[in-house]
């Protein structure tokens, strides 16, 4: 047994000092290091201050009796994994239950023989080592898998800034439009009560909802007026290709992209494109996003269309002017809508387009 350069410690617990002496000169002898508490309190300091390999804990202590002293062990994150030896007189089945029910992982008699404590001492000690080691290795493998994930998620945010900058040089929508966006749908999203992982991801995928229109036509895309027929069938179009652009990926960034590019301009009634999806058909990003971009569109100017007030926006969406009617939007996000237009509002100041 090579102890030599990095000896075991061993706290050894027990109101008697003669018990203590005992004990600390079997191990040493040993050529393990061994400290010494003489109660529950000072074994409960010493292992948090300085955790160590193993706990001889004595039973029938004043105070702080062995099996309070090991459940607080066990209940402490930066003590249960240590293993706890129960050193006791009492022999009875019913001891030793509670002993387990306490946390203990091993039992020694007294009075101690010296053989027996070595034995015991040993094959937890080994224990220990492989339990140290499977922690260390999780957490490497915790490390690593959050680092990965990091990079995975700057490497699918950088694909999203580039598409979404890729699709702005083809339509008249700005940056700051794609930012409005953005924080439109998170705060739609909180006021929904939807959890943080969903309004982490709508935010990054939301801009993505007219990355199709890279594939339309500049003379459709910037034409002043109204679509001839034709025209208008080729800029629908965009949602569509959109969503196909953007699937068969498992990132969730685009995933969610997809449903938004795909379904932004569906109807809660079914009156809306590509494929006409009425009610909870429609995904609820997408549903969210159709009022965000609605909002937003409204707010601000366009070549067939001048920029409306928030007062004027916020009549149109809740009232209707004809063309666009409360039935279209889900109810549920609608009313979470009227609860957070001043938020909207604000958002659209402190992010308004240049010039």
């Amino acid at each position: 047994m090579n102890q030599a350069k990095n000896p075991a410690r061993i706290l050894v617990v027990d109101d008697e000092d003669r018990n203590r002496r005992l004990l600390v000169a079997m191990l040493e002898a040993e050529g393990y290091s061994a400290a010494e508490a003489a109660d529950g309190a000072q074994a409960l300091e010493l292992a948090r201050q300085s955790p160590p390999d193993i706990i001889l804990l004595d039973i029938m202590m004043p105070g702080m009796d062995g099996y309070e002293v090991a459940r607080a062990l066990k209940t402490d994150a930066a003590t249960k994994a240590i293993p706890v030896v129960m050193v006791t007189a009492l022999d009875d089945r019913d001891s030793r239950l509670r002993g387990l029910e306490a946390g203990a992982e091993e039992f020694i008699t007294k009075p101690v023989d010296r053989n027996e404590l070595r034995i015991r001492v040993r094959n937890l000690l080994r224990l220990k080592e492989f339990s140290d080691f499977l922690a260390d290795h999780n957490r490497i493998l915790d490390t690593q898998v959050k680092q990965r994930t990091r990079q995975l998620l700057a490497s699918y945010r950088e694909t999203i800034a580039t598409m979404t900058r890729a699709a702005s040089y083809k339509d008249e929508e700005t940056g700051a439009h794609v930012s409005r966006i953005s924080f439109y749908s998170v705060e739609l999203a909180q006021a929904l009560g939807l959890d943080a992982d969903f309004c982490d991801v709508i935010h990054y995928a939301s801009p993505m909802h007219d990355v199709g229109k890279i594939a339309i036509p500049d003379a459709i895309l910037g034409k002043p007026g109204k679509f001839e027929p034709h025209e208008w069938e080729i800029m629908k179009s965009h949602a569509g290709l959109g969503g196909k652009l953007l699937r068969g990926t498992d990132s969730p960034y685009l995933v969610m992209g997809a449903e938004i590019a795909d379904g932004h301009h569906e109807r809660w009634d079914g009156g809306g494109y590509p494929a006409g999806l009425a009610g909870d058909a429609i995904p609820l990003s997408a549903r969210i996003m159709n009022i965000c971009d609605q909002y937003d569109a409204l707010r601000s100017k366009r070549p067939y269309k001048p920029a409306f007030s928030h007062e004027r926006t916020l009549e149109i969406i809740t009232v209707g002017d004809g063309r666009t009617l409360p039935a279209h939007f889900d109810p549920a996000v609608l009313e979470a809508f009227k609860g957070c237009v001043g938020r909207f509002r604000d958002i659209f100041e402190a992010h308004r387009d240049e010039g």
